[in-house]
């Protein structure tokens, strides 16, 4: 088959360039299939896997599509977590951030007054968990009557999460003239009949895997006594020596126990559950991301949607409750076609669960003798060695992307009468610069952030020192990004 390539699209230029930026090159399976069915308007179900690129499967033809000159929102997306929502904000932000796109994430635990604000700004893009886009609906203060496209993404976690009827309600808000595209990588009936009764002849798109789970995981299980977990998890990382490591435990109380554990032996590691506050999650997310630790101890709220390249090993030191959920948390390594590992750990009491887990991926996963203390031994220096060594700090490829832009910050906005194309028409005219180093636009009532790309930020902010906006002369300095 002859490689495909993002152009073959017939995108427009500005979408190509932030690929480009981006570094995508080539089209993943789900993105071929899924981006020409979705610029054709049509509804579709499709059942990919976690970490097989759906993300910019439906955000590049929104991008596309979406028209930079409505105000109103144009496009909602539904996610079950407030993490994935704003990873997804952040991705379709990038995707879309040569055509000015503006993506607002809604979630709970994240003050109301806010969001209603910048709900009031143009808004192109929506993504949010069921919970606070209903809240929203039901107060008034999120329009739909723009809707045009609907995404569902991770629908089986979101009806196992139990948010079935409030994903309805919001569906029934919506215009009926609407493209919906749903996300799923499992297919549960409460999700084929949501498909059903919602949508329109939808165009039906499956990422075949082996069984439930990408062929480039190595599962496999060592059977352990309750009290002797600890022990076998410090030697399994003695031998295995991973370089970004998700171990998963039940409970809040198994995760806080096991980090305190793993700090006292001064191994790299931090913790996420959902007792957390939100700000420290996204922190110790954004750290685990760069590399600033290689060993993420958490329970399931980090094992959905949370897209993170090369995760070398997930260790399941609790066996998961729910069958799907061992998919979910293994998903989180071999991603993007890199191979990982998928290390369960398996007590007497664990038998029947795992006996279901097999039964829903279709395959028996290979009992492992625990490391011996020779293995132990043997890898012991090399280990020790790596923990002294500084990790290299990742860099993300939207990270590069960011550097190039600079938020400036004016003065002025509503109650001055000044509009984005006010701000678009005077920075374009400067001497060095053009409409396209100019991002995204945000007019409260009386400051204008307007983020400066192409690394031409300093030009601009020194330019505008003496230039003024509708006559206004505006103070202008860097913004916080």
């Amino acid at each position: 088959m002859s490689q495909k390539h993002f152009t073959d699209y017939h995108l427009s230029e500005e979408i190509v360039r932030a690929l480009s930026s981006l570094g995508y090159e080539t089209p993943t399976e789900v993105q071929m299939k899924v981006i020409p069915v979705a610029l054709e308007n049509s509804d579709l179900v499709a059942k990919s896997q976690t970490g097989s690129g759906k993300t910019a499967a439906y955000g590049i033809p929104l991008c596309e599509q979406v028209e930079w000159n409505e105000n109103k929102p144009q496009a909602l997306i539904l996610t079950p977590t407030r993490e994935l929502a704003l990873q997804v904000t952040e991705d379709i932000t990038n995707i879309g951030r040569f055509k000015r796109i503006k993506a607002t994430a809604l979630y709970g635990k994240h003050p109301f007054h806010i969001q209603k604000a910048e709900l009031k700004q143009r808004t192109h893009i929506v993504v949010g968990t069921p919970g606070r886009v209903l809240d929203h609906i039901e107060r008034g203060t999120l329009s739909l009557e723009k809707i045009a496209y609907l995404v569902i993404d991770e629908a089986d976690e979101m009806l196992n999460m139990g948010f079935i009827e409030q994903v309805q309600s919001i569906i029934q808000a919506l215009p009926r003239e609407r493209s919906t595209m749903l996300f799923s990588a499992t297919f549960p009936e409460d999700v084929a009949r949501l498909s059903r009764k919602y949508m329109n002849n939808p165009v039906e798109i499956e990422i075949k895997a082996s069984g439930l789970t990408t062929a480039t995981i190595e599962h496999s299980i060592i059977q352990v006594m309750e009290r002797d977990k600890l022990s076998l998890l410090q030697n399994l990382l003695i031998v295995e020596n991973p370089e970004s490591c998700i171990i998963f435990c039940r409970t809040q109380e198994h995760v806080d126990s096991l980090f305190r554990s793993l700090a006292d032996l001064e191994y790299p590691c931090d913790r996420i559950h959902g007792g957390m506050e939100q700000d420290e999650r996204f922190e110790v997310m954004n750290a685990f991301r760069k590399g600033q630790f290689r060993y993420l101890i958490a329970t399931d709220v980090a094992a959905r949607g949370i897209d993170i390249t090369n995760i070398t090993h997930v260790i399941n030191y609790d066996i998961p409750l729910e069958k799907e959920s061992y998919v979910h948390r293994t998903g989180r390594t071999g991603r993007a076609g890199k191979t990982g590992k998928a290390i369960t750990f398996v007590t007497p009491k664990d038998n029947h669960r795992l006996v279901e887990i097999e039964a829903y991926i279709g395959f028996e996963i290979p009992v492992v003798k625990a490391p011996s203390e020779e293995a132990v031994d043997m890898r012991r220096e090399d280990f020790e060695q790596k923990l002294l060594v500084r990790t290299v700090l990742k860099k993300d490829k939207r990270e590069l992307l960011n550097q190039q832009i600079t938020k400036l910050n004016f003065n002025g906005g509503k109650k001055k009468k000044l509009r984005a194309v006010d701000f678009v028409g005077t920075i374009a005219k400067l001497d060095g610069v053009t409409a396209d180093d100019i991002g995204i636009i945000t007019i409260l009532d009386n400051v204008t952030d307007v983020e400066i790309l192409n690394g031409k930020g300093p030009l601009v902010l020194e330019l505008m020192k003496d230039t003024t906006v509708k006559g206004k002369h505006l103070k202008v300095r860097i913004g916080k990004k």
